[in-house]
């Protein structure tokens, strides 16, 4: 079939053809079925809302890298949930959020790992120096070996992505840089 055009797969043919491969994948990477099935089920999902013309040539190829993807996804969310338990174990009971604001925070530590990750790398670190671990824009120029106005630009860039992530997790609409 060299030069010929293959017709993409419909998300129903893939799921038919390609759901158990997908869900031996995970399991064997993951090491539980259940979390493999509930991968394999995310992976269908998005090819839902987010259609990809594949074809026989391309589903394994795509499917693997989403999966690698899925699984870390599932990896860090679980590392930044075995924090924040952590974190309300050392808190007094009359201190502890209810089950619903723990979720919500969860929820929210996740979505700010998300954006941190997609921030580069410098900017990321200069936010966290400057956010979590209090230190003023002189001190962060040196510790980093960038200049004040570096590190304004930094916390901007890192400004404007937390403002992007809260309106979307309003529903409203993003600002603009």
């Amino acid at each position: 079939m060299s030069g010929a055009t293959r017709a993409p797969l419909t998300v129903h043919a893939l799921y038919s053809e390609y759901h158990g491969w997908l869900h031996r994948v995970l399991q064997r990477r993951l090491g539980d079925a259940d979390d493999a099935a509930d991968l394999a089920h995310d992976a269908f999902l998005r090819l839902l809302t987010r259609p990809r013309p594949l074809d026989h040539g391309s589903a394994r190829p795509y499917l693997s890298r989403m999966a690698r993807g899925l699984c870390v996804d599932l990896w860090r969310r679980r590392e930044i949930e075995r924090a924040w338990l952590e974190t309300l174990a050392h808190h007094p009971q009359a201190e502890a959020p209810s089950a619903e604001q723990s979720a919500a925070a969860l929820e929210a530590l996740v979505a700010v790992d998300g954006m941190l990750k997609r921030l580069p790398p410098m900017v990321a670190r200069t936010f966290v120096l400057s956010m979590v671990h209090g230190l003023n824009g002189k001190q962060i120029a040196q510790r980093l070996g960038i200049t004040d106005r570096t590190v304004r630009n930094h916390l901007s860039r890192a400004m404007l992505a937390c403002l992007r992530l809260q309106a979307r997790l309003d529903g409203a609409p993003e600002p603009h840089s």
